[in-house]
């Protein structure tokens, strides 16, 4: 891997049971330049928002010690309580939780959060949610540029951002250099092949916008725990237009799968994009100052 494209792998495609420690050497084994850490919607993920300064600081001397960083953060607590839910009470527990990941992303060095684009999940999507996402993501974008952090969305499987397009309306609207896009290439690939348009095309349209790329495989219809190879998505090509746009930071977004042994998952999977950027680089080189 070019030492200008720094690639991390998502932490769930670890045994959940493994430590932190566990798990950002075994990244480090593997070649990663970085972990990826989940925030989601379990009460043991959203726990980590609560960790205490004396527990923050050992994962910051984990990371100096293993040499492998937390550098970015999967947020996808906020389908359980969503920024747009009609329910107040729901609406505040969220808001809670954003300002908490942007703290802890704060003291752990963290630069991007990837937050979901979803106005409501498991909520009927109407104006009104509508509404109060956007309220809401405009609270939560202010507090991320009191802190330095980028919030970025990651492009989902339902209608309301399945693609950069979407995302874009909500970048523009809040015009703000701390809310950016961080698309899923797997989910945008599926809503390219739906909307019958060329996921490249999308893609580019949010160039100078793009915090980040998750590399995922998807299959029609299909979003989750798709192993690569097995899907659709062309991987060489999306690399190779988000280079072109400037993106260097990309993670390898797989889960754990307990039929195949961790460790084998974990090279293969690496193998397979590592392959896939050196194709990609055949046909674009990254400048010098990349």
């Amino acid at each position: 891997m070019d030492s200008r494209v720094k690639l991390g792998i998502y932490e769930k495609a670890m045994p959940g049971a493994m430590s932190m420690e566990g798990k950002l050497r075994t990244a480090k084994e593997f070649g990663f330049d970085f972990m990826e850490m989940s925030i989601d919607e379990t009460p043991q993920k959203l726990a980590r928002l609560d960790m205490s300064k004396a527990e923050r600081t050992e994962l910051i001397r984990l990371m100096r010690e293993t040499d492998l960083p937390v550098r970015t953060i999967c947020l996808s607590g906020h389908r359980k309580f969503p920024l747009g839910s009609a329910d107040p009470d729901i609406r505040a527990k969220s808001a809670v939780i954003m300002r908490d990941a942007i703290g802890l992303a704060y003291d752990l060095g963290v630069r991007v959060i990837q937050i979901a684009g979803y106005d409501v999940y498991y909520e009927e999507s109407t104006e009104a949610t509508r509404a109060c996402f956007l309220e809401g993501l405009r609270r939560s974008v202010e507090i991320a540029a009191e802190y330095g952090v980028v919030l970025a969305f990651e492009t989902m499987e339902t209608p309301f951002m399945n693609n950069v397009k979407k995302a874009m309306i909500y970048v523009r609207e809040i015009a703000s250099p701390y809310l950016q896009v961080y698309p899923d290439v797997g989910n945008c690939t599926n809503a390219a092949a739906d909307y019958r348009e060329d996921v490249v095309l999308d893609l580019m349209s949010g160039k100078g916008h793009i915090a980040a790329m998750h590399l995922k495989e998807t299959a029609p219809g299909k979003y989750r725990e798709v192993e690569f190879g097995n899907g659709h998505v062309d991987f060489e090509r999306v690399i190779r237009a988000a280079l072109a746009m400037g993106v260097r930071l990309f993670v390898t977004e797989f889960w754990e799968n307990v039929e195949i042994e961790y460790r084998e998952h974990i090279r293969y999977s690496k193998k397979f994009i590592d392959e896939k950027f050196t194709k990609a680089k055949q046909a674009f080189t990254v400048p010098a100052d990349g």
